[in-house]
């Protein structure tokens, strides 16, 4: 099943968290904390301004994003877990170094 979000909202699915420290002691289940950053999944068309124009989304399908701890919601779609927040919850698209993204 696909989801397509709504308005200005985008679909995040969670990058799993490191199992271990870099001194390489495992952090179990339990003392773990839930990770701030995802990879779109899915955009929405874009909002709309006071005169109705749309406001198109500025992330792509693919791009790695860090969000807020509690931002969002938690939805289950076919056994896997995502996100769903608005555009303005995400705080940032992280780029590998020596990499750019050209504006649209």
């Amino acid at each position: 099943m696909k989801i397509r979000p709504l308005h200005d909202r985008v679909v995040v699915k969670r990058i799993e968290a490191e199992e271990k420290t870099a001194g390489g002691i495992i952090i179990p289940d339990t003392a773990r904390e839930k990770p701030q950053q995802g990879e779109v999944m899915a955009v929405g068309p874009g909002g709309r301004d006071e005169g109705g124009r749309l406001v198109p989304i500025d992330l792509q399908t693919g791009d790695r994003v860090l969000f807020g701890k509690w931002s969002g919601t938690e939805v289950k779609i076919d056994g896997t877990e995502y996100l769903i927040m608005k555009e303005s919850d995400i705080m940032g698209v992280l780029v590998e170094a020596g990499t750019s993204r050209k504006a649209a």
